[in-house]
């Protein structure tokens, strides 16, 4: 005779099982990966595409974020594809993205010369709803930051079926614990100032950091105390410069010759704005600078010398962090179960243990920034570390 196996409550069911009943309303689903480019975004894209191919879906990919869609004429063989488990065999551990990006093709803002040859923004989001109908796209899946979840939001108010996708690596998207890109961007930078820790010895010389991470710290934060900086200046702490000369001078006097400052590009200083380099039509103001200008003025403030090390891009390129290519991955396959639900208009987000999601009207136009009672903050001043207030 059999034994009975009795079941708790909570057992009946498994949140992680595979749909069996994938909504009959899709067939066609597309991907498109857009703003800035983050380590991990490959893997996302082979998600999606074996996520949906095991539910029986076919995946386009669109070229350049929307760029396919409005400007197909530019891409040889169109700038939509089909992504079959060819396209996507080999790509988890490299960086970048196969389907290429862009910053500045915002289809409701869309930067076209005017009679006069100036850059003017125009919507032409009517473009992008004619092409995904005419490719026959029942649902997107939208892999991007804040800029590019706002624009899909848009869309999905428009009647689009959207999916969002966290991708940044200033980890700044609210409503999702962290974003793929970031483990790596921190352990590149934590690798970059640990390099200069010797050089900046060996010449008894203050060494500036900058680090991208928009208005946000999170990077420098994290590489800043990972890599032991002397100081970590924070968009979301102005900073008195004369309090990091302070702090200089105090190493110098403890027999310290050289100093390791790690500065966020938005950081500035109290009464003072975030250095910008320009804004053009069609994409996010450019900052930069900020490293520059706190290596100027410690400079003059301590008589010391001082040199200014930008990271930049550098902190975009390279193979993902294991942490981020399982994240990308359980993105990119929530994403399709997400869809296969039922759901629209939402974001997949890390809540640990679960990947849930969230809708887009939570995260669009929103920003997580540092908290200022954050324990890694906590942590930093328990160090030692300044952090310029």
């Amino acid at each position: 005779m059999a034994t009975k196996v009795s079941l708790k409550p909570d057992d009946t069911e498994d949140p992680f099982a595979r749909e069996s009943n994938p909504d009959p309303m899709i067939r066609t689903i597309a991907i498109t990966t857009g703003g800035g480019d983050a380590p991990g975004l490959n893997a996302v894209i082979r998600a999606v595409v074996l996520s949906a191919l095991d539910l029986g879906w076919e995946t386009l990919g669109i070229r350049d974020g929307y760029q396919g869609l409005l400007s197909p004429e530019k891409y040889p063989g169109g700038g939509v594809i089909t992504l079959t488990r060819q396209h996507v065999r080999g790509i988890t551990h490299l960086g970048g993205t196969i389907l290429g990006t862009t910053n500045r093709g915002n289809p409701f803002a869309y930067p076209m010369p005017g009679p006069d040859g100036e850059l003017r923004e125009i919507d032409r989001s009517e473009d992008v709803l004619a092409a995904l109908e005419a490719h026959a796209v029942d649902a997107l899946v939208a892999v991007g930051g804040d800029g590019s979840l706002a624009i899909a939001n848009r869309f999905h108010e428009r009647g689009v079926r959207v999916v969002g996708v966290p991708k940044t690596i200033d980890n700044d998207l609210d409503e999702t614990v962290a974003t793929f890109g970031f483990d790596t961007a921190v352990q590149f930078a934590t690798e970059c100032i640990d390099r200069l820790h010797s050089t900046a010895e060996a010449h008894h010389r203050i060494m500036v950091v900058e680090v991208m991470g928009r208005y946000a710290g999170w990077i420098a934060l994290y590489a800043g105390v990972a890599g032991t900086a002397d100081a970590i200046l924070l968009p979301e702490i102005p900073y008195d410069i004369h309090k990091v000369a302070a702090k200089v001078e105090d190493r110098c006097r403890t027999g310290a010759s050289f100093s390791i400052i790690v500065v966020a590009e938005g950081a500035r200083p109290i009464g003072g704005r975030i250095a910008v380099i320009s804004k053009e039509a069609g994409r996010s103001e450019r900052l930069g600078g900020a490293g520059e200008r706190v290596t100027r003025e410690l400079q003059t403030l301590t008589g010391r010398e001082a040199r200014t090390v930008v990271l930049g891009h550098l902190l975009r390129g390279g193979k993902p962090s294991a942490r981020d290519r399982l994240l990308a991955l359980r993105f990119g396959s929530a994403a399709v179960r997400a869809l296969a639900d039922g759901a629209s208009g939402v974001m997949v987000a890390l809540d640990p243990p679960v990947v849930r999601h969230v809708p887009l009207s939570m995260v669009a136009g929103r920003m997580k920034r540092v908290p200022l009672d954050a324990d890694t903050i906590a942590t930093a001043r328990d160090l030692g570390v300044c952090l310029g207030d």
